[in-house]
């Protein structure tokens, strides 16, 4: 080889090496984006009811409750470094129960639209 196209060479190589070894990260087993981002869905619903009335502070410290059951379960299927399908669909399962109870909480007839802390009597016509 001569000069130049051993220049050549090592210069491809300097280029190139760096993007081949650039691979795709893992993908970690134990991440859970989906069920994070309902969690906070779900929380951002319980807010927003509390913040309309439409939820008293008993019925939201119990949905609260909910979802901190629905952590626990996230957080010990996390605990062994990979969440298995099974795990995500108990988790999901339990979602879908949280959802819910927070829809049938929201539209019952009890509502606290003045925030004092009490139920608001329902309007007797």
């Amino acid at each position: 080889m001569n000069r130049t196209t051993t220049l050549l060479v090592s210069l491809f190589v300097a280029v190139a090496l760096p993007v081949f070894a650039q691979t795709a990260p893992a993908k970690d087993p134990a991440a859970t984006p989906g069920i994070d981002k309902r969690q906070a869905e779900q929380q951002k619903r319980i807010d927003q009811g509390v913040t309309s009335g439409s939820l008293t502070p008993k019925e939201a410290a119990r949905l609260e409750k909910g979802q901190e059951r629905v952590q626990k379960m996230e957080d010990k299927a996390k605990s062994d470094g990979t969440v298995t399908a099974k795990e995500r669909a108990r988790i999901q399962q339990a979602q879908n129960v949280q959802s819910r109870h927070v829809a049938k909480e929201k539209h019952d007839r009890q509502h606290d639209r003045n925030h004092d802390g009490k139920r608001d009597r329902p309007v007797r016509r």
